[in-house]
């Protein structure tokens, strides 16, 4: 198998979403003629509700069963302000997966010493450094500068280019409504303006800088992951795919199997889409949710390295099975097991 990850990155690194479509024919076999693999065009599923998902799906054909994967381009923070809300944004933003990138015009406050969670940080005008990011639909732009004359500065630049998944704009109901009319009287587009989030979050009372970061990314994540927020023609994310482990999978050519989520039923630690790779050794990249269950995966990898073929594992996390594991989960995975052979 010629290593398709690569292929997914560099759809990715383009800012196009893709899908791995994967037919497999048979529980178990060779992976060469058993797995068949290709790289397609998302296609959103609808819910009942009429919201739109990149969903993990995994439909049995005469083919086999064919299992697609959405990849989204890698989501950034871009957090506008390099001050002390800023910091717990960016720590916690980070941990939740996003590729973090702060703007300061200040150098003691646009530093990788302040800001050690964050991929890029960039001193220079908010304008100068908002165009060198080049904003997309998969960015989520918080704004929290020093001033509202600021905070006009970085809307000058964000609202005629590309609008982000998500805006917000930190400050009172009263100073923010100011600033928005004053852009609509200087003829900015009023649709555009009424997507600000602002006063930015959610409401949960939040006081210090810790919880007022919290509120703030609570609601990028609603507007990451629910299609009633934000533009409603765009999908939501819903695949657990995390692109550390695919950059793992691309650049690692050493021997190895790869472990796949393809569906889940009930509450399980982790979603269709997670993916994991066990080296001969055991050692583990990426996660399928822990616990003694993936243990038992792990050893099921580990043995099939190099022998070319897969199989389909499921695993149980209900009942006496999960509380005599340790795990508080009580749902069921069911999982692909594949040797990453390259050719």
């Amino acid at each position: 198998m010629n290593n398709i990850y690569q292929d997914i990155l560099n759809h990715l690194s383009d800012n196009r979403d893709v899908s791995l479509e994967t037919v497999i024919r048979g529980e178990s076999g060779p992976v060469e003629g058993g797995l068949v693999r290709r790289l397609t065009a998302v296609t959103p599923v609808t819910d009942l509700k009429g919201r739109s998902f990149a969903r993990v799906t995994a439909e049995e054909s005469a083919d086999g069963l064919v299992v697609c994967e959405p990849v989204l381009p890698q989501e950034r923070l871009i957090v506008l302000g390099g001050g002390h809300i800023a910091l717990p944004v960016c720590e916690f933003g980070a941990k939740c997966g996003f590729t973090v990138c702060v703007i300061d015009d200040r150098p003691d406050f646009a530093n990788r010493a302040r800001f050690p969670d964050a991929t890029e940080v960039i001193c220079d005008s908010f304008e100068n450094g908002i165009r060198r990011l080049a904003v997309t639909p998969f960015d989520y732009v918080v704004i929290i500068t020093r001033g509202h004359r600021h905070d006009a500065d970085c809307l000058r630049v964000l609202l005629p280019g590309t609008m982000p998944a998500y805006l917000g704009m930190i400050g009172s109901r009263r100073r923010t409504k100011g600033l928005l009319e004053m852009l609509r009287a200087e003829g900015f587009d009023a649709d555009r303006l009424a997507r600000i989030c602002t006063p930015i979050g959610l409401d949960i009372g939040a006081v210090t800088p810790g919880e007022i970061a919290i509120s703030i990314l609570s609601e990028v994540i609603a507007y990451k992951r629910l299609p009633e927020h934000g533009d409603p023609n765009r999908y939501c994310n819903d695949s657990d795919v995390e692109l550390s482990t695919l950059q793992y999978l691309a650049e690692n050519h050493d021997p190895k199997a790869i472990v796949t989520v393809i569906e889940t039923k009930g509450s399980t630690p982790r979603g269709t889409g997670a993916k994991m790779a066990v080296s001969p050794l055991g050692k583990v990249t990426g996660s399928i949710g822990g616990g003694c269950s993936e243990a038992a995966v792990i050893q099921d990898a580990v043995r099939i390295i190099g022998t070319g073929r897969y199989k389909i594992v499921d695993i149980d996390l209900t009942g006496e099975v999960a509380e005599s594991d340790g795990m508080v989960c009580g749902g069921t995975m069911k999982v692909l097991v594949e040797d990453a052979c390259e050719g």
